[in-house]
């Protein structure tokens, strides 16, 4: 394996088409604001790396990256690419990461608008992210304690599992596929619109107007907050620990709730049933 270390690059495809490098204590940055550092590239191993540069990692196979920091002028750091592991990591730049197969991330910062589309057999654990967009149209991962801030996260993602996770996010998992949430806080406007076969175990539900227009809609002792008109033409099987302000037409299921302010149901299609385990009035 070649090694570079303690040194400054600046010119474009600096490690062009370069193989089993390792590459420790160096820079990507100066006038000639070169691009494409490592494009082409297979097993490529980089340690305390500073990159302000543009599109350091594209269609490489096999790239590790510790202990590095990408600026926000580092935009689009990782394309096209195959077989990653990024560890104790700032990716600050813009569409950080896309199009990207068998990727895994533990301890990273992510401020990135635009991360993570169109990727492929990924690993979250312990990360911090906060974007627009975040993860449009994944497939196939495994998030751990992820803490994600900013709109329409999760959008179209397939076969997804989420652990001990908090997300701030306005109009998530809309479109989402085969989705489990598992102890998971979930603070959003309009969550979860249009999904299907998406599960919520154990987790905190805060917003207006979750979950309508889904199939295959689960939720097993899940507390939902400021939830109002509710399940609006969801098939739903919901199991909920606390009141909620209204639910309107569920298509069908049984909702079982301690109490709920409102039922609305104005719709001839809505087959849903809901059951309450406290002993109160409701306004229908």
């Amino acid at each position: 394996m070649n090694i570079f270390k303690n040194q400054t690059y600046d010119k474009e495809r600096a490690f062009y088409g370069y193989e089993n490098i390792y590459v420790q204590c160096c820079a990507f940055d100066g006038p000639a604001d070169g691009e494409s550092a490592f494009k082409e590239c297979k097993n490529v191993s980089v340690k305390d790396c500073f990159f302000n540069l543009r599109y350091p990692f594209w269609h490489n196979n096999g790239i590790t990256i510790t202990s590095s920091e990408m600026t926000e002028q580092c935009r689009a750091a990782l394309w096209y690419s195959t077989d990653i592991e990024i560890t104790d990591t700032k990716l600050h730049g813009i569409k950080a990461l896309r199009e990207c197969s068998d990727v895994k991330m533990e301890n990273c910062s992510v401020i990135s608008p635009e991360f993570g589309w169109f990727c492929r057999n990924l690993s979250v654990r312990d990360c911090e992210a906060s974007g627009e967009y975040a993860f449009l149209r994944s497939s196939d991962a495994r998030v751990t304690n992820l803490r994600q801030s900013g709109k329409y996260s999760f959008q179209y993602i397939e076969n997804f599992t989420f652990e001990n996770c908090s997300f701030d996010t306005k109009d998530a998992f809309w479109h989402g596929k085969n989705i489990t949430l598992k102890n998971c806080t979930v603070k959003g406007e309009y969550l979860g619109w249009y999904s299907e076969n998406i599960t919520f175990i154990n987790c905190k539900i805060t917003g207006t107007q979750p979950l309508c227009y889904c199939k295959g809609l689960k939720l097993i002792n899940c507390e939902m907050q400021e939830a109002d008109l509710a399940f609006e033409r969801s098939e739903v099987e919901a199991t909920l620990t606390h009141p909620v302000i209204s639910i309107k037409n569920p298509r069908s299921g049984i909702i079982t709730v301690p109490e709920v302010e409102e039922l609305i149901f104005d719709d001839p299609e809505a087959h849903g049933a809901v059951k309450l385990t406290k002993t109160s009035a409701c306004k229908i």
